[in-house]
């Protein structure tokens, strides 16, 4: 059997995630509509098993993933409004 050699990885033990978002050019719009639009799929699956005559456990899925996102809307906006990402 063939040796490996080891692999070493860097970690940068100063860097954060606001100044590795800083130099990309983040788009907060971007981040809201990708979590607004995973929110509406949660809603339109919802609608589909409600009207499918789903267990309730999966429409709680669809309810609490639509909340989620709404959190997470909610989030992002207050993290960029604090970081300026």
């Amino acid at each position: 059997m063939a040796k490996r050699a080891p692999v070493s990885v860097l970690i940068d033990l100063n860097a954060h995630y606001s100044s590795l978002m800083a130099g990309r050019n983040s788009n907060i719009k971007s981040v809201v509509t990708l979590i607004a639009i995973g929110s509406i799929c949660w809603l339109a699956a919802g609608v589909v098993a409600i009207a499918a005559g789903a267990q309730s456990k999966i429409i709680w899925t669809c309810v609490l993933g639509a909340v989620l996102g709404a959190i997470g809307i909610r989030y992002s906006i207050r993290r960029s409004r604090r970081t300026g990402i």
